[in-house]
């Protein structure tokens, strides 16, 4: 894992990231920013937090209203989902050796 650092509504994050996916954090960090700040440009919503709220509501709407066969690698998904939960896991193994 390297960190990558991102840029987000004018906020700069450092995030754990392997090197065969910085291209896809990337894409996806310029997809999260083009939603959240054209939710900033609309003026409703001004606070930080409700924007990402907003931002990840709607990417959920998107991904579960997206069909099967249009344009969905679902091994590639499950690929990416068991490298999260795998780094999650070892995330939280980690933690769990402060209180021992």
């Amino acid at each position: 894992m390297s960190k990558v650092d991102v840029r987000i509504l004018d906020r700069e994050l450092r995030v754990a990231c392997p090197e065969e996916e910085q291209q896809a954090l990337k894409s996806a960090v310029t997809y999260l920013n083009k939603k959240m700040t054209g939710i900033l440009d609309t003026g409703k919503i001004v606070n930080v937090e409700r924007i990402a709220i907003m931002a990840a509501l709607n990417i959920a709407h998107e991904l579960l209203s997206t069909k099967v066969g249009r344009g969905i690698d679902l091994a590639d998904l499950t690929r990416r989902i068991t490298a999260m939960q795998a780094a999650i896991d070892q995330e939280l193994a980690e933690q769990s050796n402060l209180f021992e």
